[in-house]
């Protein structure tokens, strides 16, 4: 083992913006750690993890990095950083509206995940802010999808983040979207969608079931684009999928949707041709009374919807 020792349990300082994942091990199985990860991680071959650990990227419970050839020892704590090989840089920045010592209020453009998962690490809205802010404790309070452009809350305190977090259990947030979406003569508005969304057989999608509710949606129409119309769309809950589910269940799916209301085959991740149609869903407004100053807080995003 080399390193400098850390106080017990405690996480790894972020490298580049990225924290430390954890892995506990269990009580018996495996004669190595580097064993013990291939099989935990079967994406992830021992060559690979050997080399991770070669360059100091596995650490144990007091922070020393380990070795390939490191024992096992059960029950354990682990932590290791998550690497993505050849990560293609996403072409569009975010913008940052509003920040004092507690919260920071970002504006994410269209592809750019909030958090890592998967393909994304370093191009993520959380960690492009951890690096330029220099906040490795900054989290997110909520989240938006990949596709979806506009207004994310960030923490910077810790110990705030619950109380900051509440806002949206207990509804004490206003949260407003605008979608572009097909306009439909027929369909009076403005109305209220209430339905109970599960997940569903098919993947990444949610569906609506019967049941009691579980998602209500406000809708309004803003203004008429010949076939078309932007959309005033204020969820008082926050489901999966929910203004997408919505809208496709009212036979105006939102435009560039590919999940709904039919999942359509992707484009290839990061490449032109997924950029040429962004899903026209943006997170435009969040007004709340600040739970830690008092102030009352609105922020408005600087983004753009554009009829086709």
């Amino acid at each position: 083992m080399v390193g400098r020792p850390r106080s017990s349990g405690a996480a790894p300082a972020p490298r580049d913006g990225v924290g430390a994942s954890r892995v506990a091990l269990p009580g018996c199985g495996w004669d190595t750690v580097v064993a013990f990860l291939a099989n935990r991680f079967p994406a992830i071959s021992t060559s690979q993890w050997a080399a991770r650990m070669q360059c100091g990227d596995v650490v144990d419970q007091d922070g020393c990095a380990l070795q390939a050839d490191a024992p096992f020892r059960p029950h354990a704590m682990l932590f290791y950083y998550r690497t993505v090989a050849d990560e293609a840089p996403i072409p569009f920045h975010e913008t940052i509206l509003f920040q004092d010592a507690h919260i920071v209020v970002a504006d994410k453009p269209h592809f750019l995940p909030v958090t890592p998962s998967g393909m994304y690490l370093q191009e993520t809205l959380l960690v492009r802010l951890k690096r330029r802010l220099g906040i490795d404790q900054l989290s997110p309070v909520h989240r938006i999808d990949r596709d979806t452009a506009g207004l994310v809350l960030f923490c910077i305190d810790p110990a705030a983040r619950g109380r900051y977090q509440a806002l949206f259990r207990d509804r004490s947030i206003a949260k407003c979207y605008e979608a572009i979406a097909p306009w439909r003569q027929d369909l009076a508005m403005p109305l209220v969608r209430r339905s109970r969304l599960t997940e569903s057989a098919a993947f990444m999608q949610m569906v609506e079931t019967g049941g009691v509710p579980n998602a209500e949606t406000a809708i309004a129409i803003i203004e008429r684009h010949g076939d078309l119309a932007r959309y005033r769309l204020e969820p008082l809950t926050g489901q999966k999928h929910q203004l997408r589910v919505h809208m496709a269940a009212l036979g105006v799916g939102i435009v560039n949707d590919r999940l709904y209301p039919v999942l359509q085959p992707a484009p290839p991740a990061q490449q032109a041709a997924e950029y040429r149609y962004p899903l026209q869903l943006l997170a435009r407004e969040l007004a709340f009374r600040d739970p830690v100053t008092g102030a009352a807080r609105h922020f408005e995003s600087g983004l753009s919807l554009h009829f086709p």
